[in-house]
């Protein structure tokens, strides 16, 4: 297992200048990040294909208060999603595995129980190519172009022609896994309690949870357990919230349909919809829906987000509680993005991962503890982790030392007179314990230091 991210940076004082006495950390290139519009915890891969957790946790399930990212599988992962109890994700073999609660059977794991799977365990052993997971059911697809789905399926959202909710060994849902289409299909989404899926005519299918108008079809109906067609062709990605669903043309349209309480659907009003409506005429590369929000990418690299924002999930630097027109957060250079239950992720051209809203959970991965306004309502960078900038000031004798923190940890002052040291014989001097945001000022003052002879070298270092 790999060491976990570190940061460091260096002072040198007395009209030496600044430079950094030890090599700098590799580069770390995010390259996928995880979906799920219930989730309270973050996923993502890195260019090694090694799959990380982020949550308060100390590893698949939470049984702590310690904001930490963890490795979780040390390579040779390809896809993955996440809901508020579980994870799954796809090796590079076709196999797919899981972790997590199994509170509805939606990790599929034959021997079932009702307790959870603190480690991965192996589900389907080849043929996986993508997942997909809604409040308590999951979906995944085979090379073949086969849907498989498990789980719950109280409101039909498995397509299995049944309202199943008792079916053995689970008592709450479907598993093992059950075939629901056996060909021609290319892409999936699950929404809280809807099911979505594209065909390789591009025509968009979708069955369960209905109350809203999420399936789109029309209709007033709280729910269907079979596959409709809700869009006959032209569509090239789809995305399911909590009580909506989103969905991009060919020529670059968005569109949206469902609850739209808070904006979600981006159009103007707060007015739901059972009919697909569009959202923008052109440009729209990438979509992701949360609980309550949405985001997308345009094809200039700029993200853009509508709906409930009182967590900060927006990130437009207010708490307002929607915004029923897309805004613009970023203005360039965003390539992926992910819409969690309250809070959003989104990786730029450079592989740094970024987020903003929630982080009761460590759901942003900024060690910032758990407290009741511990969210981010700007984006904020998580990796590779910001670099304070350690400022020093003399008074008198004294030598006073700041820094603002960007994440949370323990930051250790350490100090030494020869440059050319290795790290780990430097003198740690100082420490400050930084664990909230709003109290993230690195401090420290050496008395007597100016005059004690001989040239003195500083470096702040975060463990």
């Amino acid at each position: 297992m790999k060491v976990p991210h570190i940061v460091k940076m260096a002072c040198l004082l007395f009209g030496i200048g600044f430079a950094n006495p030890v090599a700098a950390p590799a580069a770390i290139m995010v390259t996928n990040i995880a979906q799920g519009c219930t989730a309270n915890h973050s996923l993502f891969v890195e260019s090694d294909s090694s799959l990380w957790e982020m949550v308060t946790t100390d590893g698949v399930y939470y049984t702590d208060t310690v904001p930490q990212i963890h490795e979780l599988v040390a390579g040779g992962v390809m896809a993955m999603a996440v809901n508020h109890f579980d994870s799954l994700f796809v090796k590079s073999d076709g196999s797919l595995w899981g972790m997590g609660g199994n509170v509805y059977g939606d990790l599929g794991i034959p021997t079932w129980t009702d307790s959870f799977a603190d480690q991965p365990e192996e589900i389907v052993t080849n043929g996986v190519t993508a997942v997909a997971m809604g409040y308590g059911h999951s979906l995944f697809l085979k090379s073949d172009g086969s849907l498989w789905a498990m789980g719950r399926n109280d409101a039909g959202q498995l397509g299995d022609g049944t309202f199943s909710t008792y079916t053995s060994p689970s008592p709450y849902g479907v598993n093992p896994p059950e075939e629901i289409v056996t060909n021609g299909v290319i892409a999936i989404a699950a929404g809280a309690g809807q099911s979505l899926f594209l065909k390789s005519d591009g025509s968009l299918w979708g069955m369960g949870w209905n109350l809203y108008g999420q399936l789109g079809d029309g209709t007033g109906n709280q729910a269907t357990n079979q596959p409709e067609r809700i869009v006959a062709n032209g569509v090239t990605a789809i995305a399911g919230g909590g009580s909506h669903s989103l969905f991009l043309k060919s020529d670059g349209s968005l569109w949206g349909m469902g609850w739209n309480v808070y904006g979600q659907l981006g159009c103007g009003t707060f007015g739901s919809s059972n009919l697909p409506a569009e959202i923008l005429a052109s440009n729209v590369t990438a979509i992701a829906a949360g609980d309550y929000h949405s985001l997308f990418i345009k094809s200039d690299g700029s993200l853009w987000a509508m709906g409930d924002n009182s967590y900060g999930q927006l990130g437009d630097g207010t708490y307002n509680q929607a915004a029923y027109q897309p805004e613009e957060i970023v203005a360039s250079n965003v390539l992926a993005i992910a819409a969690g239950e309250n809070h959003s992720l989104f990786v730029k051209s450079d592989g740094s991962l970024w987020g903003m809203g929630d982080n009761t959970e460590g759901q942003l991965g900024d060690g910032f503890w758990e407290d009741s306004d511990n969210e981010s309502i700007v984006p904020e960078q998580i990796l590779p982790k910001p670099s304070p900038v350690l400022v020093q000031t003399v008074s008198n004798s004294d030598l006073q030392f700041t820094a603002v923190c960007g994440f949370g940890g323990n930051f250790y002052l350490l100090t030494a007179t020869n440059l050319t040291q290795p790290l780990s014989q430097w003198t740690p001097i100082w420490t400050n314990n930084i664990s909230y945001r709003y109290l993230n000022i690195f401090s420290a003052t050496l008395t007597n230091a100016v005059n004690s002879g001989g040239q003195q070298f500083y470096i702040l270092q975060s463990r």
